[in-house]
């Protein structure tokens, strides 16, 4: 049998820490551990439960949602976490997104794809595509660009991988870079695996970040069909 995935919840209004326990709870496959109601709590009960996945909110009191997950991504091994937010563009999200969050959901999410989005998580994916993603950084991007000198240094690929990289970057599925690059979906799968490893990033998400921190891919560029 399958180990539940195990969840910790952080926010500080009551109301939606026992929401989310009672979808988590009543979907099967899901194991809440622990609940906080402060970004202290959240750090102490991923250090003491050493959940899969910790859904934090933004704001929260003592400790915010973004510093808690700074923290919580630090440790070792590190859960994945998702940020939660009132709003679907939340001006932390970008930094959450840089310091190794794999996603954000909105509070109102419908129940489903809340479960759907633990799930998606805990498995190892970004819960963002690529395409969501380069819209929300481009937003970020656009307001506070880098000074000259300042976007940081790519990592050595070959003319494949970086074929590969700028078409993650505009939002292409695995299937969609192996019919435009003319390759096999695997042989799309081995560079995305070897991409990671180089950008020392976790997820097709932070490639996506990665592509526009080091220049790869500018705001306003073509974006995927």
């Amino acid at each position: 049998m399958t180990a539940p995935v195990r969840v910790v919840i952080a926010d500080d209004e009551p109301l939606i820490r026992a929401g989310l326990q009672a979808i988590f709870e009543g979907a099967g496959g899901i194991e809440v551990v622990a609940v906080a109601a402060t970004g202290e709590e959240a750090v102490a009960a991923s250090r003491r439960h050493r959940p899969d996945v910790v859904l934090a909110d933004i704001q929260m009191p003592r400790l915010d949602g973004l510093d808690a997950a700074r923290q919580i991504l630090a440790m070792t091994p590190a859960p994945k976490v998702i940020m939660l937010t009132t709003f679907d563009l939340d001006e932390y999200l970008y930094q959450a997104m840089r310091a190794g969050a794999s996603g954000f959901l909105v509070k109102d999410t419908p129940r489903d794809q809340l479960v759907a989005a633990v799930r998606t998580v805990a498995a190892g994916d970004a819960l963002l595509s690529s395409s969501v993603a380069r819209r929300l950084i481009e937003r970020f991007v656009q307001a506070a660009p880098a000074a000259p000198g300042q976007t940081a240094a790519r990592p050595s690929l070959s003319p494949r991988e970086t074929d590969v990289w700028q078409a993650l970057a505009r939002g292409l599925s695995n299937a969609e870079i192996a019919a435009e690059l003319f390759v096999s979906e695997a042989t799309v799968k081995t560079h995305v695996a070897r991409i990671l490893a180089k950008l020392q990033v976790r997820d097709r998400l932070q490639a996506v970040i990665a592509a526009y921190e080091t220049g790869l891919i500018q705001p306003g560029s073509r974006p995927a069909s």
